[in-house]
């Protein structure tokens, strides 16, 4: 399959909520925002959208309306997530789990959206020698 754009479209109880907070949190720009729906789009990563539908609206399919939000990870790769996580927590963010280290090369933190997303803000950093060795690589 070929296609020419990418984008992830979340259900949410708040579209506003969830705009707000990706917008001020995260740099998106608002696409286009008609209540129930609203479409982001992030200046370094144009031909990426990042969409919130109302949950229950029509323009869903019916067996889906009403889901909830869950099982959803967004990852966004930073040069410095200690930097990201302090300037998140003092924009009053609650941190979902704080910063760390993984010994396969990754410092890395979460919050969660307003929709119920888990957001993983995480740097690549060298892996632990030792880790890597008893994994096989």
């Amino acid at each position: 399959m070929r296609f020419t754009k990418l984008g992830t479209a979340l259900l949410t109880d708040d579209v506003t909520a969830s705009t707000r907070f990706y917008v001020d949190h995260f740099g998106f720009r608002p696409l286009a925002e008609l209540g129930w729906y609203a479409s982001l789009q992030h200046p370094q990563h144009p031909e990426y959208t990042l969409d919130f539908v109302e949950r229950g609206h029509e323009a869903m399919p019916e067996g889906f309306r009403a889901q909830e939000t869950g099982g959803v990870l967004l990852g966004f790769l930073v040069t410095d997530a200690a930097a990201e996580e302090a300037a998140l927590r003092a924009k009053g963010v609650s941190i979902a789990e704080p910063l760390r280290d993984e010994p396969w090369g990754q410092r890395r933190f979460n919050v969660w959206g307003p929709e119920g997303t888990l957001i993983e803000v995480l740097q690549n950093i060298d892996p632990d020698p030792d880790w890597m060795a008893a994994q096989g690589l």
